[in-house]
């Protein structure tokens, strides 16, 4: 016999059932969120050209949606407003009857217990497409800071359970804080977009959304894609300010800032699964050049092992049905 020294590290992948066993991450129905884009309107179910399989909603269908989401066991949604009337200074946004603020109320009447997450930012509501206030061609930081928190409280008013901004403005965790605290909302936390990189991932979305910059870009507020030490300041001004959970987004092209936030925080991490992303893989599948289902479970797979409590995906619907092997 031949004298070897080596490990038989196959032993724990002999069979299906030995490598579940083994198995170090899991990716659960629990991990999900689930974005909607709400529309104004009636009987809208308008498919998004670039992203296969994700629908602007009106009002009137979102009932029939939502029930479908609870019962395939998916607990958090996040919500998107597409208001017809924009402005300046994203009216829409904080006003009480605006869209999400709609959605808020009609969801949490009739499911009340599905976690509902408001997106609070202004870009889906401003004319000019930025995040904030636009002042001599740029986007005015602290006077944008008071519509955000505006928003948030409205959001909050409406029933939203979780408050979710992602404007990458300095200092928006603390003033939205501040006011959802002052409006007697202590209870309510803030799942902020700490790390949120200017990245060409977004485009699929802002069709989705119809929030495309009518200028410009959004570098000067948005994360360079080449820094990553630059994620530790950014999330420790969060956590100082009350944030209680960590967006990283985008999240594939970013797993190692994943991990690296993971490592230094113990606040629940979710990882944005975004919309280039998805329409990547919709697209290769359409085409038939890969099996779509296994390489979304290796994709959100991925962002486990990298340290996300929660993923942000538009692939939640289809995950959730193949989980429960459907």
């Amino acid at each position: 016999m031949m004298n070897l020294d080596f490990k038989r590290h196959r032993r724990l992948r002999s069979s299906e059932a030995m490598r579940s066993i083994v198995r170090e991450n899991h990716l659960r129905i629990e991990d999900l969120i689930y974005p909607l884009f709400i529309i104004e309107g009636k009987n809208i179910r308008q498919e998004v050209p670039s992203m296969p399989g994700v629908y602007q909603l009106s009002l009137d269908l979102l009932h029939d949606e939502i029930k479908e989401i609870e019962q395939m066991g998916i607990k958090a949604i996040i919500l998107f407003g597409v208001p017809h009337d924009k402005d300046e200074t994203g009216t829409g946004a904080y006003a009480d009857e605006g869209i999400v603020q709609q959605a808020t109320r009609l969801i949490k009447k009739d499911f009340p217990n599905l976690l509902v997450i408001a997106d609070t930012c202004l870009c889906e509501y401003t004319s000019h497409g930025h995040c904030g206030v636009i002042h001599h061609h740029d986007v005015d930081n602290d006077a944008s800071l008071k519509l955000l928190a505006e928003t948030a409280v409205s959001q909050a008013k409406a029933g939203a359970d979780i408050i979710a901004p992602s404007n990458m403005m300095d200092g928006f965790v603390a003033i939205i804080r501040q006011a959802l605290d002052e409006a007697g909302f202590q209870h309510i936390p803030i799942m902020s977009y700490a790390v949120k990189y200017a990245s060409s991932f977004y485009g699929p979305f802002r069709d989705a959304a119809d929030s495309t910059p009518e200028f410009g870009d959004r570098k000067t507020y948005q994360m360079d894609p080449a820094n990553r030490r630059e994620a530790f300041r950014e999330a420790q001004s969060d956590i100082e300010e009350g944030a209680d959970f960590l967006i990283i987004k985008p999240a594939l092209s970013y797993l190692d800032i994943v991990r690296d936030i993971r490592n230094q925080y113990d606040v629940p991490i979710v990882a944005y699964n975004v919309s280039g992303e998805y329409s990547m893989v919709k697209a290769a599948a359409l085409n038939g050049w890969i099996d779509e289902k296994t390489l979304v479970m290796e994709k959100l797979t991925s962002m486990k092992r990298a340290g996300a409590d929660l993923i942000m995906t538009y692939h939640a619907k289809d995950v959730a049905k193949w989980l429960l092997g459907k």
